[in-house]
């Protein structure tokens, strides 16, 4: 036993001060996601777990615990429930069929693997967050706010998060525990609704790469629009659908998403139902991500001007894969223009349409410009290296130290 404590001790020094090179335990982090992959309906957070474990270093293993259905309660036929199952080589997940049971299997892995941090996705799910924050047995908490306290995310079913809010305040839990932040302007979110006086660390999201392939070729006063989002008051179809009943030129506009708001939808549907015979909308349903590169190289120009994005993982595989992006200001995707990459515009009808037309009017020559400038403003905003490290400097708390130790020894307490 004293052996293993030595070894464990070590493995902390190391962290703390890069000086032994020979340890022999990775940093071993519980994930707690509400939805993991094959299931995609969630948006944008199960993108950011799944593209941070597969960018997984070698001194991190991880665990991740999350439900066995989709965000619509589609349960997952493919694959195993309730035991371990194999993701990739440094990452195990656990697909819960209870989630009340999910605070048990936390703290059972507390016991038996030694868990080193919980990390812990959002703030509103009472059995994947609340209740991990409050009970979960670990040495370290990191909340990962995944977009969640954005101005625009806070207006959407405001009451429920205000009661989730004040409980955080009323056990004081925004003090005691660490956050993750994917910019500074998220950084800004959360000091504005819990206070300065905290620990945050930011890290970027990890991107998932898509091949810029051959652009479909491009006439002038025609458009192939899509976009690929949950369907929402947060992203905002409708004012595009209002957008486009004025255009006149001929535009297609394809929608992919899940439905998460029907009465949204269905304001969106009557809008179809009046749009001129040269705009042909449709709904396309929802799109596992493995059918998105194809999806995306089949059209000119991605629009999604949401309220807010923490990231936008599907701006950036757009980007990517060398689609002019309209979007809003309330993104990390700005000064498109200036790089011939998008558009960045207030999310109302008549800059919609302007932004619109701008590139239905584009012949083939000039839309290749805009194209290229989309892949190239991508590729200059993403830095994997500078994302490891800060994943790294996080995760092993190095400039954090006098947070997690007690006493003078620079020993966490639960390793002593």
């Amino acid at each position: 036993m004293q052996k293993k404590k030595k070894k464990r001790r070590a493995t902390w020094f190391y962290r703390q001060t890069n000086v032994f090179k020979d340890y022999d335990l990775p940093m071993k982090i519980l994930i707690l996601i509400d939805w993991f992959a094959p299931a995609f309906k969630g948006g944008g957070p199960i993108q950011s777990i799944m593209n941070m474990v597969e960018n997984a270093e070698p001194e991190f293993e991880y665990k991740i615990v999350c439900s066995n259905k989709d965000r619509d309660g589609t349960i997952l036929q493919e694959v195993t429930h309730d035991t371990w199952v194999d993701y990739n080589k440094q990452t195990k997940v656990w697909y819960s069929s209870n989630n009340r049971e999910v605070l048990k299997i936390v703290n059972a892995e507390a016991a038996s693997w030694r868990t080193d941090i919980l990390f812990i996705n959002h703030i509103y799910s009472p059995y994947y967050n609340f209740l991990p924050v409050v009970f979960g047995k670990s040495p370290r908490k990191i909340i990962s706010v995944r977009g969640a306290l954005h101005d625009g995310a806070l207006a959407q079913k405001s009451f429920k998060k205000k009661i989730f809010l004040w409980m955080w305040k009323l056990l004081n839990l925004h003090r005691k525990y660490e956050f993750h932040a994917s910019t500074e302007e998220e950084k800004g979110f959360v000091e504005k609704a819990f206070g300065t006086r905290l620990k945050i660390s930011i890290a970027a999201n990890f991107p998932r790469i898509i091949k810029s392939a051959d652009q479909p070729s491009k006439e002038s006063f025609f458009l192939k629009l899509i976009s690929v989002a949950l369907i929402s008051p947060m992203k905002n179809h409708l004012p595009v659908l209002e957008a486009l009943q004025t255009c006149k030129e001929n535009i297609q506009y394809e929608i992919y998403g899940p439905v998460k708001d029907e009465a949204y939808w269905q304001k969106c549907k009557e809008q179809m139902q009046r749009l001129p015979p040269n705009i042909n909308v449709q709904y396309k349903g929802e799109l596992p991500p493995y059918k998105v590169e194809a999806v995306l190289n089949a059209a000119h120009v991605f629009i999604l001007p949401s309220k807010s994005e923490n990231f936008g993982h599907a701006i950036y595989e757009a980007l990517i894969s060398g689609k002019p992006v309209i979007t809003s200001h309330g993104t990390p995707w700005n000064g498109l223009k200036k790089a011939k990459a998008g558009l960045n515009v207030l999310p109302v009808a008549t800059e919609l349409k302007e932004a619109i037309v701008f590139f239905a009017k584009q012949d083939n020559i000039d839309f290749i410009e805009w194209s290229q400038g989309a892949n190239r403003y991508a590729r200059q905003m993403i830095d994997l290296q500078k994302i490891k490290e800060q994943y790294k400097k996080m995760f092993l708390a190095l400039d954090a130290k006098e947070k997690i130790t007690t006493g003078t020894s620079g020993i966490p307490a639960y390793l002593k």
